[in-house]
């Protein structure tokens, strides 16, 4: 089950190096959980129906511009409001100068009260990007995620059918290595999921009878990389003689991570395979099929043969 999670808003004053014009307690206590933010333009005319009060707050030129144009009086009544709803943080974008009413207010009503040099559209867009991955629903895999040719792989499998070793011939082979052994999966968006290594065994890799080595000291930084999107997933596991495998590829499998489909294989391993070549073919094709073509589909057409395309989904626990 993904937990719910929460970002400190030191984080958020380091990331994006804002100025703290006046914070009430250490920022490092102050936890942010909702990832999307808001200008309140509507709330600044006395409008707070459906206004959600954990959303960081975001002032820009046309509300500077707004503020400017009313009585102090009738701006510190507007400001009041707002301040009274215990919003997380107001952050004023483009280095605009704050009202006093502003300071007072955060000071009355304990509110962070932020400013930064960016414009208001790149700083929003930068900051739900943020908070969208820093917040993001997490569950940890056992597996191995690579990057092969651009395209994000996630190979797991029972321990033991070889995952490190494969790895290691495809770093080898040029490609880059983001986790090994546990994998932290992030739904970024309903459609797309990021991988990444937690952070003590980050570019560590496990090979029984070797032991323990370190990937970006044995091969250099350009052989890893901190996160990439899951574009494939990949399962190995030992031959077996008596189940029938596909061999043609015209149904399409996915597995289902934290509720968003990934495009799945099973690839049975024995000696003599060569898993690296498979894996790199594997990640070409998924990528032409993601453009519209499909090999399988094209022969069967050539060959007259009518070809009805399937999907099957699995969910991940499946596997």
């Amino acid at each position: 089950m993904a937990e719910n999670f929460k970002v400190s808003l030191q984080r958020v004053i380091d990331e994006f190096k804002l100025e703290a014009i006046y914070v009430h307690k250490d920022p490092n206590e102050l936890m942010i959980d909702e990832n999307d933010v808001n200008r309140p333009g509507l709330q600044l005319m006395g409008f707070y129906e459906y206004f959600n009060p954990e959303r960081i707050q975001i002032i820009g030129k046309m509300e500077f511009a707004y503020l400017s144009t009313i009585d102090e009086k009738t701006r510190r009544e507007r400001l009041q409001l707002l301040f009274a709803q215990r919003i997380p943080a107001l952050i004023i974008t483009r280095e605009l100068p704050y009202f006093a009413e502003m300071l007072e207010l955060a000071k009355e009503y304990e509110v962070p009260l932020l400013r930064s040099k960016e414009s208001t559209s790149n700083f929003i867009a930068g900051l739900i990007a943020f908070l969208n991955l820093t917040l993001a629903p997490r569950i940890t895999r056992h597996g191995v995620l690579i990057e092969i040719y651009g395209e994000g792989v996630f190979i797991t499998g029972e321990s033991g059918v070889g995952k490190s070793e494969t790895a290691i011939e495809l770093v080898k082979r040029g490609h880059r290595l983001v986790a090994d052994d546990a994998v932290e999966i992030r739904k970024v968006s309903n459609i797309s999921l990021v991988g990444s290594s937690p952070d003590n065994i980050r570019h560590f890799l496990e090979l029984r009878g070797i032991g323990i080595i370190n990937a970006r000291r044995l091969f250099g930084i350009g052989a890893v990389k901190m996160t990439e999107k899951i574009d494939l997933v990949v399962e190995l596991e030992q031959w077996n003689s008596e189940k029938v495998y596909d061999r043609m590829g015209v149904d399409t499998e996915f597995v289902s991570l934290l509720g968003v489909k990934i495009p799945s294989l099973t690839i049975p391993v024995k000696p003599g395979r060569n898993l690296a070549v498979i894996l790199e073919v594997a990640a070409m094709n998924n990528r032409q099929k993601k453009m519209g073509y499909n090999a399988a589909r094209e022969l069967l057409n050539r060959l007259g043969m009518e070809s009805d395309p399937k999907e099957v989904v699995r969910d991940y626990e499946a596997f």
